[in-house]
């Protein structure tokens, strides 16, 4: 198995060049796109072009990769356990009381009415003597179901993940999007059984894109809601459809960024009480990353009879992005990784950090294995 990408994307590293590699849930092939510069470019009204990696707080520009050189190559994934196991930190309960005392001040604002629900967060710190292209290679072995990356910008960081979330999907004038809530260990055969906290978290989600897209595009779709599973974890995911209508790119990305999935109902009232209560900076974390506006070439058989033997292609608009969970931030030889848990009326302090603990395995079993 050739894995000279891993060589080429460290080369560039080195050279304090700008990069990106990442593969597409359920896909063999990664893809790498390099800049030639280090200069910094913004994402100004998505009509550009490139890999886009946009923060949290929208107030921030979210970062393009320009597309300057690129190859794809294919990585075959090797033995990998199915149900990945917890590993456990030797200080798992560090900022454990910070956090509870963080889901009580929530809920006493939801007990107060003025919000339904809020997604809060946190950072485990560690050291880690693997090289960040160890990590990446073993992020691809563990989670194929994944969108798995590594990126870097010598002006930003590095940064890698693995996110089982769509965040918007278009192709020309049709898109489609998801939400996903809820969380509970994979245990070997046993299926989830979703309790009432689950289920409204997820509705909350369902109806706030409901609301936000309905004005927006037409022949709006939305599925049953269904269990899906994401590594060693199981969450309640419902697809969501259509076409964009007048809409452009920009509006449908700011009129869901940041969904209630990462952020809380109503957006703006959760989003100021993360901003003002929790203590650190996201970045990254809780934002989206992946191609904006690549053009795909599709081609078809030409019905015309003089030309039977011919073809035609046609040229597709596309873009693929992705919610930045799962994810961790590369310091030298440590890492920051980041997990969070949706907080409602009916959330239990003790169990929502357990479930942050339970989210931070996707990260912990590749940098601790």
């Amino acid at each position: 198995m050739s894995l000279n990408f891993l060589d080429k994307i460290s080369e560039q590293f080195h050279s304090g060049l700008p990069f990106v590699a990442y593969r597409k849930p359920n896909e063999v092939h990664v893809k790498v796109i390099f800049q030639r510069d280090q200069e910094l470019h913004y994402v100004k009204d998505y009509t550009e072009s490139g890999f886009v990696f946009a923060p949290f707080d929208v107030k921030s520009p979210a970062i393009l990769i320009k597309d300057e050189e690129s190859f794809v190559e294919v990585f075959v994934s090797g033995q990998k356990s199915t149900e990945n196991p917890i590993v456990p930190l030797s200080d798992q309960d560090s900022g454990k009381d910070f956090y509870i005392k963080l889901i009580n001040s929530a809920l006493d604002r939801i007990k107060s009415g003025t919000i339904n629900k809020v997604v809060l967060s946190r950072s485990i710190h560690l050291e880690t003597f693997k090289t960040p292209f160890n990590l990446f290679k073993e992020l691809l072995h563990q989670y194929s179901t994944a969108f798995c990356y590594i990126w870097f910008h010598p002006k930003i960081g590095l940064w890698l993940g693995a996110t089982p979330e769509i965040f918007l999907e278009t192709r020309n004038d049709k898109f489609k999007t998801m939400s996903l809530a809820g969380t509970q260990l994979f245990k070997g055969d046993e299926f989830p059984n979703w309790g009432d906290k689950e289920l409204e978290e997820q509705e909350m989600v369902t109806q706030f894109i409901r609301d936000s897209l309905e004005d927006k595009v037409s022949s709006l779709l939305i599925s049953e809601a269904m269990s899906t599973r994401a590594g060693n974890l199981w969450h309640i995911k419902t697809s969501v459809s259509g076409n964009m209508k007048t809409s452009g790119l920009e509006e449908i990305i700011n009129a869901l960024h940041p969904t209630p999935a990462v952020c809380g109902v109503p957006k703006k009232l959760a989003k100021e009480f993360i901003l003002n209560n929790e203590n650190y900076d996201r970045q990254f974390y809780t934002g989206f990353l992946g191609e904006l506006n690549f053009k795909e070439e599709i081609g078809r058989l030409s019905s015309r009879k003089n030309q039977e033997n011919k073809a035609y292609r046609t040229i597709k608009n596309k873009t693929s992005l992705y919610v930045n969970l799962r994810c961790m931030q590369i310091l030298e030889n440590r890492v920051m990784i980041y997990v969070g848990g949706g907080i409602t009326s009916g959330s239990v302090p003790e169990k929502e950090w357990q479930e942050t603990k339970d989210k931070s395995s996707t990260m912990l079993n590749i940098v601790l294995k």
